[in-house]
């Protein structure tokens, strides 16, 4: 009879673990055909995009033709550049938040979903706190270089402190203030701010979190950026901040 017992837990425990292996494997599977899928959608909407560096002028040229990159998927509404990452997306909008954690650029199932934009921006040249979201993905793809803005080598680099943004509108140009990391929370991606003052208050808060001092005077008319993305556990937020300083 303990012989018996001792086979079925032996059956049991095998089939469990092959059951494991496969639910990885499908996972993996799952995962692999998710970014390939996306590397694709990428490389498809670069047509429209086309990016010149000149060697004289040390000057980065953009153009992106957002009537047609709309015609592909009409929440389209920037084009987001974080040197020395391998962030420079395409940025879309949707209804809330959620959809775009799930769903790519063509609005397919997809587990890396799309970098996008907080569904309380209205981009018409008013927001004062400008919020775009990404996957961490452990490929580097979306937001998963974000990350990088925490090393040394990253922040005391000059290069690195300008942020791009370009809308229908032109060109935008973000200086960094503030890179760090802190638990879940949602006060460092509000939107709405009752006057001035509050605005202020709120600049000064996020700015005091950063891990180096970028030494960037902070005004209450300032207009300002903030990428965020999720650690690796989910149990926090790697979160930078840029004010506008050309438009």
């Amino acid at each position: 009879m303990a012989k018996r017992k001792n086979k079925i837990y032996l059956l049991t425990m095998i089939l469990l673990c092959l059951l494991g292996v496969l639910f990885a494997s499908y996972k993996l599977l799952y995962w692999t055909s998710s970014d390939v899928e996306n590397s694709n959608i990428k490389k498809e909407i670069e047509e429209e995009i086309v990016i010149e560096e000149s060697n004289e002028t040390n000057e980065t040229t953009y153009e992106i033709d957002f009537k047609e990159l709309k015609k592909k998927n009409k929440d389209t509404v920037a084009y987001l550049k974080v040197n020395n990452t391998k962030i420079d997306y395409v940025v879309v909008k949707g209804k809330d938040n959620d959809y775009y954690l799930h769903h790519n650029f063509k609005k397919q199932s997809n587990v890396a979903g799309w970098v996008f934009a907080d569904y309380h921006n209205k981009y018409d040249g008013a927001d004062r706190n400008l919020v775009i979201y990404g996957h961490n993905m452990r490929n580097g793809s979306m937001f998963g270089t974000l990350k990088k803005i925490l090393k040394k080598d990253w922040y005391k680099n000059t290069d690195n402190h300008i942020v791009t943004l370009i809308t229908e509108d032109g060109l935008h140009k973000y200086q960094v203030f503030s890179v760090y990391s802190i638990p879940v929370e949602s006060y460092y991606i509000n939107t709405q701010f009752k006057n001035n003052k509050e605005f202020y208050k709120f600049l000064k808060k996020i700015n005091s979190r950063s891990i180096y001092n970028f030494k960037v005077d902070l005004k209450e008319t300032d207009k300002i950026l903030t990428l965020s993305t999720c650690t690796a556990n989910s149990t926090k937020r790697v979160v930078l901040h840029a004010k506008l300083i050309e438009e």
